[in-house]
């Protein structure tokens, strides 16, 4: 499924705290693109189990749909680099 394929136009905005694979994935079944902070994933293991997890659910679209991460690049995250 590409961004044009998509039934409404919409992200789901990617909210500390809030966002996760569940909410990934409620929100690619509903026809938007699903998203979530990669903090909110609190360590590396955390973030391939979610990454895995949305992966493993959508994997029942023939064409699975887009979703999202956000990265936080600045050079605080130690995560980043």
């Amino acid at each position: 499924m590409s961004l044009a394929n998509l039934r409404l136009p919409v992200i789901q905005a990617p909210m500390f705290l809030l966002s996760g694979p569940e909410m990934v994935i409620a929100s690619c079944r509903a026809g938007i693109v699903g998203s979530f902070p990669a903090p909110n994933a609190r360590s590396r293991e955390i973030l391939e189990a979610w990454l895995q997890q949305i992966t493993t659910a959508l994997a029942e679209f023939d064409n699975p749909p887009p979703w999202a991460i956000n990265l936080v690049m600045h050079n605080t995250n130690p995560r980043a680099f």
